[in-house]
């Protein structure tokens, strides 16, 4: 069975620092493109960032880009999601998901929620004023 299991989530303040990651079983994961995703209280799914399957290429949305550092080891199935420079409207829920279509990664469709054919459940991540 394929699982996705995200930790490292928890409360910290304005500016703080904090990584997140995600360790996955049951598939051929260094073939996948895999992602972060965000979702905020009352709000729609956020892209956040995608890898493609060797860690080579990587995407960011535009409100975490410069801030955010998304990398993965393969050789231990997990990606990693390093958060710096936070802010409140960074708090959330942060999922990673796996896209299993074998397609060069894009923005314009690994952006997108409905790519990803597995995710995680989720750890949260609140960020304090």
């Amino acid at each position: 069975q394929v699982q996705l299991v995200e930790s490292g989530g928890g409360l910290v303040q304005c500016g703080d620092s904090l990584s997140v990651s995600c360790a996955a079983s049951g598939l051929a994961f260094d073939s996948y493109v895999m992602a972060w995703f965000r979702q905020a209280p009352g709000k729609e799914r956020e892209f956040v960032a995608a890898l493609s399957g060797t860690g080579t290429r990587i995407i960011y949305g535009s409100s975490v880009e410069g801030r955010f550092t998304a990398s993965r080891d393969n050789a231990k199935s997990t990606v990693y999601l390093q958060l710096n420079g936070l802010k409140p409207e960074d708090t959330g829920k942060y999922y990673c998901a796996a896209c299993t279509r074998l397609q060069y990664l894009t923005a314009s469709y690994h952006s997108l929620e409905g790519s990803y054919s597995y995710w995680g459940q989720g750890t949260r991540v609140t960020v304090s004023s």
